[in-house]
């Protein structure tokens, strides 16, 4: 027999902070307490929430995007369709997330920079123009303003005939996560809470195809949190904002099927599909036995998948194209129902066209050509991925154990306990890749001297005077009697237990901007600080 290598290190992990990695597996390995046989579609949803998976209906394509002028937005959406896109997604400029127009002086030398400019109706009129909102389906990433471009998307498609009841998407409304890792926050936490419930109700009596919140751990995933952190810290802001329906006096299973949720795909291909199918078990079991939800869709973890923007390189951005295929195809094989692949220049700037088609073009090839969608769970049995799925498991449900006990989320937020466990994650992450111990090619090994002169997007400094100018005439020739009085209603309305989301409507409907309603709700509400958690 051959004399075997030494082993390339000590201990192999599945990342720097993740799950210690075994030579081999065998069926030792399995806990015999933990053994699921179930099959997809069957209860917990280990496998699949359908029983045929992609073999009745694929995954959504759903590309995000959203830059400079509205007008431009609409073509790249248009593009996009003709390209395949089976689904949209906007992403919204910081302005608009944050409660400001385009002509506030917080907003200067931001506008139509990260996302498209929405400052009022007008401007989701146009956006949507000649793409008809009775047929598609669209997710918009939005969370403090949530209510506010909701009440917009509302508005422009009944002004193109449609009926809200049918409209299909997503809107992000996900305050929690905002506190944890992403900041984007307006309003304190009961009061942000109060209007994440608002549209949760409205959506359950009014919108009974439409996503009422899609709870996120993509973004913790990007501020450094491991698999098993962006696991347990989703599900346990999951159990905060179910609690908060119940306590308004909501039957679980009246909302809880319209729940979504939205992950990161990171590199590690095994590892992530294992944590998708550990998250369909985990979320099932706290809905059936935390929640005693009786309709098996409130049981069911349906969720969107993003490919893990920070590891993308402005070093040979080539390369990028690989990592977000492993990280598609993680999706893939771990049963997602939307996806979006990232493109490979944007930690240079702004996907360009080409870039675009190719991410896309990602998906494409994954679904039609390497017969990942032909079988459910095919890696289901694997010694490995069931030793894996259960380790996540069994991790994740020790933080939420430690939340719970702690008084749940938002306690534990307030503690600043979820932002100091991924601020751990992510320093002992920068740390392994400043000392190379966890090799990222092309940036700490296998580097090249490149030449950067591939044709990059820029968003062009007229985008900013031409939004100013079309809002500055807009608020000139609209109604600004009947504006004032209904953000006076507004505030009215904030005041009381009323839902917020008919006024709100009202008030776009009347071409009241993004800025103006959330000042008149920060009258009420005032803004929320940032206490220090060190």
């Amino acid at each position: 027999m051959a004399k075997e290598a030494a082993e390339r290190k000590e201990e192999f992990r599945t990342t720097v902070d993740g799950t210690v990695i075994n030579r081999v597996y065998t069926p030792a390995d399995l806990d015999q307490t933990k053994q699921d046989t179930s099959l997809p579609g069957e209860y917990p949803f280990t496998r699949h929430i359908m029983s045929n998976g992609y073999r009745g209906r694929l995954w959504t394509m759903r590309q995000y995007a959203g830059f400079a002028t509205v007008e431009e937005t609409n073509q790249r959406y248009k593009y996009l369709y003709e390209q395949g896109n089976t689904g949209f997604s906007v992403a919204f400029h910081l302005p608009t997330q944050e409660g400001y127009d385009s002509d506030h002086p917080l907003a200067a030398g931001e506008v139509g920079k990260c996302g498209v400019a929405i400052d009022s109706l007008q401007d989701m009129e146009e956006l949507w123009k000649g793409i008809p909102l009775a047929e598609v389906s669209t997710s918009m990433t939005i969370n403090a303003t949530a209510p506010i471009i909701l009440a917009m998307y509302i508005a422009a498609a009944e002004k193109q005939g449609a009926d809200k009841s049918i409209l299909k998407g997503t809107v992000q409304n996900d305050i929690l996560k905002e506190y944890i890792a992403r900041n984007t926050y307006i309003f304190g936490p009961a009061p942000s809470m109060r209007l994440v419930t608002d549209i949760c109700t409205y959506c359950a009596q009014n919108m009974p195809e439409w996503n009422s919140i899609s709870i996120s751990g993509y973004h913790m995933r990007e501020a450094g949190s491991t698999a098993i952190q962006e696991a347990a810290f989703t599900l346990a802001n999951g159990i905060a904002y179910v609690q908060a329906m119940i306590d308004k006096g909501m039957e679980v299973d009246y909302f809880a099927p319209r729940f979504s949720f939205f992950f990161a795909a990171y590199t590690n291909l095994l590892e992530e599909l294992a944590k998708f199918r550990a998250l369909r078990r985990m979320w099932a079991k706290i809905m059936k036995e935390r929640f005693n939800a009786k309709n098996p869709r409130s049981m069911m973890l349906r969720y969107h998948v993003q490919t893990d923007g920070f590891t993308l390189t402005e070093q040979q951005p080539l390369n990028n194209i690989v990592r977000v295929t492993l990280q598609a195809l993680g999706a893939a094989l771990g049963g997602c129902q939307s996806l979006h692949t990232n493109s490979f220049d944007e930690a240079l700037a702004l996907p360009s066209e080409e870039a675009v088609q190719v991410a896309l073009r990602t998906q494409q090839i994954i679904a039609y050509e390497s017969g990942a969608a032909d079988t459910v769970d095919p890696l289901g049995g694997s010694y490995y991925i069931e030793n894996l799925t259960n380790r996540i498991e069994d991790g994740a449900l020790e933080y939420i154990k430690n939340i719970d006990e702690m008084g749940g989320a938002l306690e534990a937020i307030n503690q600043g306990y979820i932002q100091k466990e991924i601020s751990r994650s992510s320093y002992n992450y920068q740390k392994a890749v400043d000392s190379g111990e966890q090799t990222i090619v092309g940036v700490n090994k296998f580097t090249a001297k490149e030449d950067h002169t591939q044709k990059l997007l820029e968003v062009d400094e007229t985008v900013e005077k031409k939004q100013i100018g079309r809002l500055k005439k807009l608020k000139k020739e609209r109604d600004n009697k009947k504006v004032n009085g209904l953000l006076e209603k507004v505030r009215q309305v904030a005041r009381t237990d009323e839902n917020i989301m008919p006024v709100l409507i009202e008030a776009v409907k009347a071409y009241a901007t993004v800025g103006e309603i959330s000042d008149a709700l920060r009258d009420v509400f005032g803004e929320y600080r940032e206490p220090s958690i060190l």
